[in-house]
């Protein structure tokens, strides 16, 4: 009996842990390709089976799957998603690296990633990894606290053609189009897409929430191989649209006037543009180089008509605006003017003077002048970057490059002009398998920047391999994130223009509430500490990932910037830890179960930062194919504080397929209902249904 309990036990041993089949391959973690098994860290992998079926017509909704990425459409001026590893502060979204087909789209002048203005098509992409914690030592600064790694399909793989239109509620009107075709050695994919919806119904007092978006995206990839060794890949992306804003402008003197020439609108029209080219050239088996260069530029326009009282527009109100302390400066919003020295006086004495010639005692209210308002912002990017990937025996591997990369950014309101930022980085990764069970990696990152100067950024994993497809891991990380453009060197004053009438004789003139950038932020920094599991049951089809973590960020910039309360700083740390899991399995050829669920304890010296980090959130989806060209997908997405209001939410596709000489159409409805019955991470986030639906119809020729 005891030998037979033994051989029993060997047996179930080698069903748990080996196997032949072929691992899948990860590689944003190094940018090796590692099994996950191998991996210093968290990853999750969605597929093109389950971007598909999550019914998702926006990236951000898409990575609601992955454990612990939190989406929040806000609801400012203007109207935009958020998408947080983790948590920290609701209106600052500024510590997660975007990139799509290795380009970053992380803007580094008001750093943020304008998910609901990215240019590109869903349909486009073939997977999405996401590295779940710091990878500065990957992907430079700003990859603070997570990387999403957009991979799009290749050429070769899109040949033919395809046709898809969605009409829905909400205002729901997306289309998509794409041909794709090949020649000896070379392939091409091109795609054109719109997406349009009317956004969220009402605010919470009832009126209209004007947040409708209208954007079309252009998309070009094409790739050569002129021999066995070499691989050029081509890309263009662009893509414009309009988003539409309220014009929320109150008098800033709290003082009555009537409302004038006040437009209601203040839309803003996107327009950007990407370029990148990549060359891989294999020289042997064991040596690999690649070289990628990339273009973007990005631009938002937005200028409306407010009004204001006149005084507002006097040079000496804005100067006794510079000379006052803050408690000062919201007083004089108020309208009760405090000056403490005789400079101040001085000036507070002509501003009473103004006041008091402006007002008109038989209506009680105060003369204004109503001037154009102009937000425009432009960013462009210059990024080179050279990557080595070298085996230098069969248990080791070193990689190691360096970039280069050219910021510009220019907003007369925000920066006061043109700021530019240059950055170098040389970046190296060392995985060394000290047997067949142990894996010893590090890793570090040296990068200068002219805005905040030079870092050095570390990391150290130990993997215990059970199997190749099963592995343990410690892993110890740092991370950094620069402040951006807009933080340190801000030159924040509104120029109003087409003053009607002109107050004293101006046609424009600069408004008086003012902000500057303090120069000086250092870096946030990050320490992450992690314990994990993953493994690969190949017989059972069941993937799972576990980790238990501690993030502690110190250095940290919380709170909004608002021009009249702007005063970044890096006084304010923050504390992450908890336990995170992802299980994947295929039960049969039918059926695929994904859940994940987080439990995360938050300690932050900033409240802010404690505004979108949920104790509770979780995942669950069911995929199942019913055969004769039927299929459903149903998913559950919940959070028990999100921006402090609960999120529950169902999702059910429904699709059919039909063959139809020799080609397939595909028709699809969603639905998505929402389970509580509170605003969606914000107040004005209302819709007048808890309801969603919508129809899609795609052909493949």
């Amino acid at each position: 009996m005891g030998l037979l309990a033994g051989v029993t036990a060997a047996q179930a041993s080698d069903d748990l842990f080996l196997d032949s089949a072929p691992l899948p391959e990860i590689l944003t973690a190094t940018r090796l390709q590692q099994p996950a098994a191998a991996v210093p860290g968290s990853i999750s992998v969605l597929d093109r089976q389950l971007i598909k079926a999550s019914g998702a017509r926006t990236l951000p909704e898409v990575l609601r799957l992955v454990p612990g990425m939190l989406v929040v459409p806000m609801s400012g001026n203007p109207p935009q998603t958020t998408v947080n590893y983790h948590g920290s502060s609701a209106t600052q979204a500024r510590r997660l690296q975007v990139l799509i087909d290795g380009r970053s789209v992380y803007r580094t002048a008001f750093a943020q990633v304008d998910w609901d203005e990215l240019p590109l098509a869903l349909e486009d992409i073939e997977r999405i990894e996401v590295f779940r914690g710091p990878n500065t030592v990957s992907y430079g600064a700003n990859a603070l606290m997570a990387v999403v790694n957009v991979i799009t399909r290749m050429p070769r793989d899109s040949h033919g053609t395809h046709l898809k239109i969605t009409q829905g509620q909400q205002g729901i009107s997306d289309w998509y189009a794409r041909h794709g075709m090949g020649w000896e050695g070379g392939d091409l994919r091109l795609s054109l897409s719109g997406l349009q919806d009317d956004g969220f119904d009402t605010r919470a007092d009832g009126s209209p929430f004007r947040d409708d978006r209208r954007l079309t995206r252009f998309n070009l990839r094409m790739t050569h191989e002129p021999d066995s060794r070499q691989l050029f890949d081509w890309s263009l992306a662009l893509k414009e649209g309009t988003t539409q804003a309220n014009n929320t402008y109150s008098a800033t003197l709290h003082l009555n006037l009537q409302p004038g020439e006040q437009d209601e609108a203040s839309d803003i029209t996107g327009r950007d543009y990407a370029a990148d080219l990549r060359w891989r050239f294999e020289q042997s088996a064991q040596h690999t180089l690649q070289v990628q260069a990339n273009l973007q530029h990005w631009e938002r326009l937005r200028e409306w008509r407010a009004c204001d009282v006149l005084p507002t527009f006097l040079a000496e109100t804005r100067q006794l605006w510079n000379l006052f302390d803050s408690r000062q400066r919201d007083l004089l919003r108020a309208g009760i003017i405090q000056p403490q020295t005789a400079e101040q006086q001085a000036l507070a004495q002509v501003l009473r003077a103004q006041l008091a010639a402006s007002f008109d005692p038989t209506t009680g209210t105060f003369d204004h002048a109503c001037g154009l308002i102009n937000e425009d912002s432009r960013e462009t990017r210059l990024s080179l970057e050279l990557q080595d990937t070298l085996s230098l025996s069969d248990s080791l591997r070193l990689l190691s490059g360096a970039s280069y990369r050219h910021d510009e950014a220019t907003s007369e309101t925000y920066l006061g002009g043109t700021q530019r930022r240059n950055t170098w980085r040389l970046f190296g990764h060392l995985e060394w398998y000290l047997d067949e069970h142990w894996l010893l990696q590090g890793g570090a990152t040296y990068e200068d920047d002219t805005s905040v100067g030079a870092s050095l950024t570390p990391r150290v994993a130990l993997n215990y391999l059970i199997s190749p497809a099963h592995g343990l891991r410690a892993v110890y990380s740092e991370a950094i994130r620069a402040p951006d453009m807009f933080e340190n060197d801000a030159r924040w004053q509104y120029r109003v223009r087409d003053l009607r009438p002109q107050p004293y004789g101006q046609s424009q003139a600069l408004f008086f509430m003012t902000a500057q950038g303090p120069g000086n932020l250092e870096h946030e920094r990050m320490r992450s500490y992690e314990l994990g599991y993953n493994g690969r049951f190949a017989r059972q089809n069941l993937s799972l990932d576990l980790k238990l973590f501690r993030d502690e960020i110190t250095d940290m910039i919380s709170g909004p910037l608002q021009i009249f309360s702007f005063t970044p700083n890096n006084r304010n740390h923050l504390r992450l830890s908890g336990v995170e899991g992802e299980l994947d399995w295929r039960l049969s050829s039918a059926d695929r179960l994904r859940l994940s669920y987080t439990y995360l304890d938050i300690e932050a010296s900033h409240p802010d930062d404690n505004l979108l980090s949920p104790r509770h959130s979780s995942t669950a989806g069911w995929l199942r194919d019913w055969q004769a060209g039927w299929s459903t997908a149903l998913f559950y997405h919940g959070a028990d504080m999100l921006n402090e209001y609960r999120f529950e939410r169902l999702d059910l596709r429904l699709a059919k397929q039909l063959s139809l000489a020799g080609s397939t159409l595909e028709m699809a409805l969603m639905l998505q209902q929402r389970l509580d019955d509170e605003p969606l991470s914000r107040f004005n986030n209302n819709l007048d249904e808890r309801r969603t639906l919508w129809f899609s119809a795609g052909l493949e020729l």
